[in-house]
């Protein structure tokens, strides 16, 4: 069990009026970087929305235990649950173009969370902005403040959505497949923003990827999820020798340079489900 446990998840089963999304799921995170990793449909993104209280009031939700941060998430109201997002809790979406507010200016979004959760003067206020704004690595702050979403690029616009999360100082991060609409090289620059500030504010992450590479670098243990189940949890650095044959497949079947011309592995989906039926 990880010390300062910041997330307690048991049983949790999301439905549909006519599908089965996640099946009876359990896990704990700490004070660590976690990866929930998968294929598209498998159930990552729904986990990571009900731990932020995001879940479509379209679907079914049910759980054993379901702490965040020492709070019983199951008896939470609306309003409090907009407490607890932001303050204690916080999530950077996939891509800025479309979490990002347009005809806001960069330093009226960033600054938002702070008026909701905190008391502090407009001048404090401008020097916490400018100080995350610095934090995320994007240059000359108040200037940038001015600016609005369109005049920003997709890394430059990321950061952004990361300094909106961490402006508060909340204790857990997750990051909803943070680096998908951004080209090889920025990812792995957001990545390592991402891991450095949450090592430096001693912070949990979950972070939602389905880049084994990148979670083998920047994580610390992997959860891997598979039609809406959380099949295998293991170490990340341990992810090139895993034992499971879905994480083994997964790992195997990454595109490279190496197997450039070569056929990749194919997951026996039928002997695997019959495996966990």
């Amino acid at each position: 069990m990880p010390n300062d446990l910041l997330i307690d998840v048991q049983g949790l089963t999301i439905r549909s009026d006519d599908a089965l999304l996640v099946d009876n799921i359990g896990f704990q995170i700490g004070r660590e970087r976690v990866a929930l990793v998968g294929e598209s449909g498998s159930g990552k993104s729904l986990t990571a929305r009900t731990l932020m209280g995001l879940l479509s009031p379209s679907l079914h939700l049910q759980a054993e235990r379901l702490q965040i941060v020492g709070t019983d998430a199951l008896s939470l109201r609306e309003r409090d649950w907009i407490q607890l997002r932001g303050s204690k809790v916080a999530m950077v979406m996939q891509d800025p173009k479309y979490a990002l507010n347009p005809t806001r200016t960069i330093g009226w979004q960033v600054e938002e969370p702070l008026v909701l959760h905190h008391k502090l003067s407009r001048a404090e206020r401008k020097e916490k902005v400018c100080e995350m704004l610095d934090a995320v690595g994007l240059p000359d702050p108040g200037q940038l403040m001015k600016r609005y979403p369109h005049q920003l690029s997709g890394g430059m616009g990321q950061r952004v959505m990361l300094a909106i999360a961490l402006i508060t100082d909340p204790v857990l991060l997750i990051a909803d497949e943070p680096t998908s609409a951004l080209d090889h090289a920025m990812r792995d620059q957001v990545l390592a923003l991402i891991r450095r500030l949450v090592e430096q504010r001693n912070m949990g992450l979950l972070l939602i990827s389905h880049d084994l590479q990148q979670v083998s670098e920047h994580c610390e243990r992997v959860m891997v999820m598979y039609q809406g189940r959380v099949l295998d949890t293991l170490p990340a650095s341990e992810l090139s020798n895993a034992s499971h044959p879905y994480t083994s497949t997964l790992w195997a079947c990454r595109p490279s340079k190496a197997t450039h011309g070569e056929r990749l592995p194919v997951l026996d989906r039928a002997a695997l489900e019959k495996n966990y039926d």
